[in-house]
């Protein structure tokens, strides 16, 4: 029996695909998830053969969710589902550590495919980029091993930073006190290895990074 966890925030979505696995696979069981902490609560319960993972469901913000899944779980199979189909993004996922990447446009047939392949240890990316993959640089590796250290929290703060917003208003929008930022960008600096603002936006820039949704 194979263990799929399908981590998506849109249930018809997750619905489609769960009925085009139950076709396309034998002996599978499917579990799902809408956000990045409840993709987080099954793992930590779950025997899970491979994580199907969106990466633009809450919490998760571009790569930051396949980082900090991968740091958790450095041997869990991870394959990237996502309407994003440029070649640098998916260059970007599979030097992370993912193990393939699905397009929400794939068919059945190329899903069961792909995870197929992914199971048996291989990288699986649709044709039409395959050949248009770049390698990541050992620098990328580093910078994304070292943003993978950061909590969620931590993340968000990042993101607000590379939004350029002030310590007070970072406080306003997360609901926590000045001093609680201004220790999380502390921490944010001795992990990033770096000491200013502008070096945290760089690298936030870098990771393609998006800021999550303000308060209003």
């Amino acid at each position: 029996m194979i263990t799929l966890l399908i981590a998506d925030d849109h249930p018809l979505y997750r619905d489609a695909l769960r009925g085009a696995l139950s076709v396309s696979l034998q002996d599978i069981r499917l579990l799902e998830a809408g956000d990045l902490p409840s993709t987080i609560e099954i793992l930590e319960k779950e025997d899970v053969d491979l994580l199907l993972l969106d990466l633009h469901m809450p919490g998760s913000n571009d790569l930051f969710g396949l980082l900090h899944v991968l740091k958790l779980y450095s041997d869990l199979p991870v394959a990237v589902v996502s309407g994003t189909e440029d070649p640098m993004i998916i260059s970007k996922i599979v030097g992370c550590g993912a193990l393939g990447f699905i397009p929400k446009t794939a068919g059945a047939n190329d899903i069961a495919k792909a995870i197929k392949s992914i199971l048996d240890g291989n990288v699986w990316l649709p044709e039409s980029v395959s050949d248009k993959i770049e390698e990541v640089d050992e620098a990328f590796s580093k910078l994304a091993d070292n943003v993978a250290s950061l909590t969620p929290s931590q993340y968000k703060v990042l993101c607000y930073m590379r939004d350029g917003l002030l310590n007070k208003q970072i406080g306003y929008n997360l609901d926590i006190a000045e001093a609680t930022v201004k220790a999380h960008v502390t921490a944010i600096f001795r992990k990033l290895g770096i000491n200013n603002r502008t070096q945290a936006v760089l690298i936030a820039s870098q990771l393609e990074l998006e800021p999550p949704i303000r308060n209003t």
